[in-house]
């Protein structure tokens, strides 16, 4: 079972990636940031905000439960 984040085959190709050189040449990492705008103010309210990870369904949650007892 995929995770829903990996459901949709289109989760990054609107996210535009840089090069190193690209990176370098904007003056580093944190320059690069300030620069397009993701700051890590920004950063901090997009994980705030970001739904919690959940590692496991209900189902599999239950049966790791059940594996769980019978191996004690």
């Amino acid at each position: 079972m995929k995770p829903k984040i990996l459901e949709s085959n289109d989760t990054f190709k609107n996210i535009k990636s840089y090069s190193v050189d690209e990176i370098l040449a904007a003056g580093g990492p944190t320059a690069f940031a300030e620069k397009t705008g993701k700051t890590f103010e920004n950063m901090l309210k997009v994980m705030e905000n970001a739904p919690k990870p959940e590692p496991f369904t209900e189902e599999e949650w239950a049966d790791l439960m059940e594996q769980l007892a019978k191996d004690k």
